[in-house]
């Protein structure tokens, strides 16, 4: 079966896009992590002691799923719940030092996505793909982060 045509500005962005998720996910996945997982704990890295409903929120996603994703990564030693003083239903999640050290990297790794799915251009070339992005963002309602 021969691949899809894909001609359109969107269809381009959207495989522009699909070879970025593809790198993600090539890099969580060699760390035997799921792509949720991978993201639950990078999240959990940047905002420490975060709570479940934060997590849902941002996965956007049920926190009975949350719950469950957060069971795996305790098993594994990668995060850990720590019961609020004075709240015993409220936890706060951490990621442990190794769950830490397993998603340490990904940054430098999407960089290096980037720039390969970017080498085709030289500089004025990125620069004029950069601000055409800008310009049809800056009216498109935010992702929530």
């Amino acid at each position: 079966m021969d691949a899809p045509r894909l001609t359109g500005t969107l269809d381009l962005t959207r495989w522009i896009m699909w070879a970025q998720r593809k790198a993600a996910e090539d890099w969580i996945r060699a760390r035997e992590l799921t792509f949720e997982q991978g993201f639950a704990l990078g999240y959990l890295v940047e905002h420490p002691g975060a709570i479940q409903r934060d997590l849902a929120q941002v996965t956007r996603t049920s926190p009975a799923s949350v719950s469950s994703l957060l069971q795996g990564l305790e098993r594994r030693g990668l995060v850990e719940r720590r019961t609020e003083p004075g709240d015993e239903r409220s936890k706060r999640v951490f990621a442990t030092p190794t769950g830490a050290e397993l998603v340490s990297g990904f940054d430098a790794a999407m960089a290096a996505a980037d720039e390969t799915i970017l080498a085709p251009l030289d500089e004025a070339e990125r620069a004029a793909l950069h601000a055409l992005l800008t310009k049809i963002t800056a009216v498109l309602p935010q992702p929530m982060r």
